[in-house]
């Protein structure tokens, strides 16, 4: 086809396919209601004339913008990275742009809620790893987008997690299973998320698993520290430092975990001879420390995350409650107690 010297637009694109202009703009913004056949004939014209959808064009024409915003707390940790990489997988495959905001802290979450800088500028909102409190809620429901969230969450919006109470029930009856009785916790939390929002469900596997088993709670094998390798350390530290120390250890993450692991040794005593350990999450690390613990597909939940934001885009049905299934992996840090 014959091109001009002057900026080609969609009009143009729409009269060569021999289509309306509300066609070709579906077509080119990935909208449904328009047979497969037509949307190709109208992309390949799009390219032979070069044409570039506008994001600003589209999103003032009342249209799609062909963007999604990610909102993620912390972007250099193993979970929410894999997260992030399983979830752009998918929406790279379908031609739809990634916003990236990283609330990394109380400050910044709450300068993100407060001016809502995506706002008018995507087609939906993901929110990975992140609970959302009641007011956060609110804010975000101004901007009238779709709003998915995947890797745990505690607001009504269409999500894809596993369920951190099975998983930690799995962690916990498998050290019941080898004999232990004597079972301490360490629970981890977010520093830079606000207290009403932290999830809770790893904390109560522990506690149920305990009544049921019909042993007696013992607040002192429970530490509470910040998410982390050195805090899981200080945590066992002080574990230790009790006149009768547990002979198991479940720790809510295999960082915290691994780093229990350090101190015992330090201490010189033998994992898992002396004191089992098991963790959750399945982090790369924990295979190469032989670590026992509870796998969680973190890039699965991305991807499937991002599958069903495309398929509401598109208006098509799909489960809005997805729980990925999560596996307890035997290693070499769990064995029965000392007679």
């Amino acid at each position: 086809m014959a091109q001009s010297s002057r900026k080609i637009n969609m009009a143009d694109v729409a009269r060569a396919a021999g289509v309306s202009m509300a066609t070709a703009s579906r077509a080119l913004n990935n909208e449904s209601g328009v047979s497969e056949a037509t949307r190709r004939r109208v992309r390949a014209v799009a390219e032979e004339l070069s044409y570039v959808v506008s994001p600003e064009a589209s999103r003032l024409a009342g249209g799609a913008t062909g963007r999604v915003a990610v909102v993620v707390p912390h972007i250099s940790r193993w979970f929410f990275a894999t997260l992030l990489e399983g979830l752009e997988s998918v929406l790279r495959a379908a031609e739809l742009d990634v916003l990236l905001y990283h609330v990394d802290g109380i400050e910044d979450r709450h300068d993100f809620f407060q001016r809502l800088p995506a706002r008018r500028k995507v087609d939906a909102v993901v929110v990975l790893a992140f609970p959302v409190g009641e007011e956060e809620q609110r804010r975000l429901e101004l901007m009238g987008v779709t709003i998915i969230a995947a890797g745990g969450q505690h607001a009504p919006y269409p999500n894809v997690s596993i369920d951190d109470e099975t998983a930690g029930r799995q962690a916990v009856d498998h050290l019941l299973f080898l004999g232990h009785r004597r079972i301490a916790m360490i629970a981890a939390v977010d520093p830079d998320q606000p207290d009403e929002v932290q999830p809770s469900g790893r904390s109560n596997a522990y506690y149920a698993a305990l009544r049921e088993a019909g042993i007696p709670l013992d607040e002192r094998l429970v530490v509470t520290v910040d998410w982390g390798g050195a805090e899981g350390a200080d945590a066992m530290a002080k574990l230790l430092s009790q006149p009768e120390p547990p002979t198991a250890v479940y720790a809510h993450s295999d960082e915290v975990a691994l780093g229990a692991i350090r101190t015992l040794r330090r201490a010189g005593l033998r994992v898992p001879e002396d004191i089992s350990v098991i963790g959750i999450d399945d982090h790369p690390i924990a295979e190469l420390t032989d670590l026992t613990t509870v796998r969680q597909p973190v890039r699965e939940q991305g991807e499937r995350a991002g599958r069903m934001l495309l398929k509401i885009l598109q208006g098509e049905e799909t489960d809005r409650d997805v729980v990925v299934p999560t596996q307890l992996v035997i290693r070499g840090t769990t064995a029965p107690p000392r007679a």
